[in-house]
């Protein structure tokens, strides 16, 4: 595939087949992290890879019950207020937040050195620095693993799920956590959301807004 055929092909899928990603695979896509643009130039990013569904449940133990409170009480009160494809994407989404880290049976949990203030307490915009350099590597990993053939979904770090994940995996002090990322190939039936259609002109200012 092209670049841009990559770009449209990438999706969001939560259903995985059991088929192994194997090791060689995976170390080419996370190499593709370290090729993007970091603040301090210094690509200052960690990955732990989990296999294995007992290492996995230990690791997203939290996930479960974090995710139940959720949907108890927020789905249902957003039905009327979100857009109809967010709706949606979330119905597919919440009940299949850990599902989808188990069966996809190649947990990748990446981690970033914050410098300077802490994440949740930025002095300023530019304090979020390391924060939008370990997310430009996430996106690297994405397009990597699509134009290999496989399929990823992420889940953001809530409560106190990215703490438990630092102490169960021994992270130095410094790093942070950025998000559970499964990557596997994709189920035969697997869902896959509509995408929201926008008009690239329709967003694109000159000068001003």
């Amino acid at each position: 595939m092209d670049f841009y055929q990559v770009l449209e092909k990438r999706r969001t899928i939560r259903d995985f087949s059991g088929r192994e990603v194997t090791d060689e695979v995976l170390e080419k896509i996370l190499s593709a992290a370290f090729k993007a643009p970091t603040n301090d130039h210094l690509r200052q990013f960690e990955f732990v890879v989990v296999r294995g569904r007992e290492n996995i449940a230990r690791i997203i133990s939290p996930v479960a019950e974090n995710t139940e409170t959720i949907q108890q009480t927020g789905l249902k009160a957003a039905a009327g207020v979100m857009d109809k494809d967010e709706h949606a994407m979330f119905v597919d989404a919440l009940p299949k937040q850990q599902r989808m880290l188990m069966q996809s049976d190649c947990l990748v949990l990446p981690f970033f050195r914050q410098k300077d203030c802490p994440l949740c307490r930025p002095a300023d915009q530019s304090s979020l620095n390391y924060f939008a350099s370990a997310w430009a590597a996430v996106e690297n990993i994405l397009l990597a693993a699509t134009n290999e053939g496989l399929a990823c979904a992420f889940r953001i770090p809530i409560g106190n799920e990215s703490e438990h994940v630092k102490r169960i995996v021994g992270a130095p002090d410094k790093y942070e956590f950025t998000c559970f990322l499964a990557i596997g190939y994709a189920a035969e039936n697997a869902h896959i959301c509509k995408q929201k259609e926008i008009r690239a002109t329709d967003r694109i200012h000159k000068n001003i807004w």
